[in-house]
This record gives structure tokens, sequence and C-alpha cells, in this order.
């Protein structure tokens, strides 16, 4: 266990926000797998100002158990610090700002990854919406913007002074997106020189790799984003490597696609069911990698359009 702020994290297993992946029903099978803090799709600031349905959405956290991190990004203070308010008053256990997002269309409008290039504008937003608010705040950033560009450390610090409660650094610049190797030795940096948790993120795909991250860097957590995909295993794997020193053997056929039903009955409970089954598409594109004719499964899948044609799917799997 570990505290952000006066919030009690479980374990030192967490779950990267990602866009179109971190819905409501991605963040229920994290936690059935004994992950121990979720995050939120990023919500856009402006959505929240304007109380948009679709961006109010994403921040619906109905039933879900604490912690729960919901993610804000922008670029200007005042909707930054007004959308921050919303996110609180909607259930955040815990409020991250997205200072990461790499993404052409985030960036071009100053916001996600963009920011580290304005270190005052940064910290004024930090400053505002720790201020606005009274859940812990935490920002999410990459290394920098250029691969010999360190802004992380820089922020890093400013993020701690002007009242974050926790960082994550994702060691890769913005040009890297995610090619290339994370720099872990960034993370080791940027812990030796802060007070608050700081949660590492980047390249883990296996239990072991969240060990060998926490011994190389000192991390207070470990966040895993694309490993978990199809993967709800890992944060169970990674939990009892880290807290128990026990390697479990990894889930065959059977479990997989229990899992894979499970996740298909939550996203349908949360959305209509031809919005679930488009989503779920990728979500089943992941469960069945690596199963012999997997290129003939997806196929069978992106034709797929109730949920018992998808249900009949995963159940022939295991004839």
């Amino acid at each position: 266990m570990f505290k952000i702020g006066a919030v009690d994290i479980p374990n030192r297993v967490v779950s990267a926000p990602m866009a179109g992946i971190t819905d409501r029903a991605f963040r229920r099978m994290a936690r059935l797998y004994g992950c121990g803090l979720v995050f939120s799709e990023m919500i856009s600031d402006m959505g929240l100002v304007y109380n948009q349905a679709r961006t109010r959405q994403l921040a619906e956290r109905g039933g879900e158990d604490p912690p729960l991190a919901l993610q804000i990004f922008g670029s200007q203070t005042e909707p930054m610090a007004k959308g921050a308010l919303v996110l609180e008053e909607l259930g955040a256990d815990l409020i991250d700002i997205n200072m990461g997002c790499p993404t052409p269309k985030i960036v071009k409008n100053g916001e996600g990854a963009a920011l580290m290039l304005d270190i005052p504008r940064a910290r004024e937003i930090i400053r505002e919406i720790v201020k606005a608010v009274k859940v812990p705040v935490t920002v999410k950033m990459r290394k920098g913007w250029n691969d010999d560009d360190k802004t992380c450390i820089e922020l890093a610090g400013a993020a701690e002074m002007e009242g974050a409660s926790a960082v994550t650094l994702h060691p890769r610049s913005r040009a890297q997106f995610f090619s290339g190797q994370s720099d872990w030795d960034m993370i080791a940096v940027v812990k030796k020189n802060l007070n608050i948790p700081v949660i590492g993120n980047g390249d883990i795909w296996t239990a072991e790799d969240a060990r060998r991250m926490l011994e190389h860097t000192g991390c207070d957590a470990v966040m895993i984003g694309r490993g978990a995909l199809g993967n709800p295993f890992i944060f169970r794997e990674t939990v009892e490597l880290l807290e128990k020193g026990r390697r479990l053997p990894p889930p065959g056929i059977e479990e997989r696609m229990a899992a894979a039903r499970k996740h298909l009955e939550l996203i349908c409970s949360f959305k209509p069911e031809s919005v679930a089954v488009r989503e779920m598409r990728k979500h089943l594109a992941w469960y069945t990698r690596g199963l012999r004719g997997a290129a003939h499964i997806r196929q069978d899948i992106n034709r797929a359009a109730t949920r018992d044609e998808m249900e009949a799917i995963l159940h022939g799997l295991l004839i």
C-alpha cells in the first residue's frame, strides 16, 4: 500500500489512462484482477465546462469502487480549474492532469505533451487546479519533447512545488510516441529529486518487467498500459509477484475467454449494444491474440453485429 495525498492505494499496481480504452468496463476488469488504482480516459476541460453529455459520460463512475483517478486535459488555466471542479463533483478520488499525450490533434492545441514546452503555464495550471479542488492532484508527463530533452525533471519539480500529490513519468519523448525504449533511468532521477510519490510507466509487458522497474528506479508504483490490452491477468500476476514473490502461470484459453465474456457483459451493461459491440471488437482482437487462426477470428469478430454473435464466437473457440 502507498498513499497519494490522503488517498490509500491498496497496492503498487496502476492501470494507465488510455483514450478509447479505459472506460468503465475496462476499469472494472482491471479492478477484478487486482489493480490498485485505475484511471479514466482523458477528459476535455471544455467539454466539462460546457456540460457536454459525451464528455460527462467519460467521467461516470456508477458504482466503481475507489480509488478512481479522472484525467483532465486542456491548455488554459481557468477552464482546467473549472473542469477539475466538475470532476470532483462527479466523484473523482484523484484528479490527474494530462501533460504527456503525444497525439497531433492534442498537441496542436497546446494540450498534453505540448505543455512541457511552456513550464510557466504548466505550473499555473497545476497551481490553480490544486487550489480549486480538495482531492489530490497528480500530473502525468513524458520525458520531454525531443529525444535529448529532459524537461520532466523541471516539470516534476514544479508539480511538487505547486502542490501536486504525485507524478507519473512515461520516459519517452513526445517525438518517440511509443517507439524505441523508454528511459527508466529518468524515472530514477525524478524519484531521487522528489518527496512525493513517483509512478513509473513504460515497457511493462510482464510482472517481471514491473519488478525490474521498481528495483531499477525506486519508484513508488508501476503503471501498466498497453501490456494490459486483452490481458487483465497482468494486474493479478504483478500484484502476486510484488507482494508475495510468487509467479503465477499464464491463463489458459478457458480463462482468457471467460475474461473476454465478462468484459463483453460489462461493456454491454454500460453502453447501448450497438456501441458496445463496435467498441468491443478491438478488445476481443486482443483477447484472442496468439490463438490458432487469430486472423480468421478477427474477421469474424469484425463482422459480429450483436452481443449474441460475439458470445457465439467466443464459445466456438472452446469447442
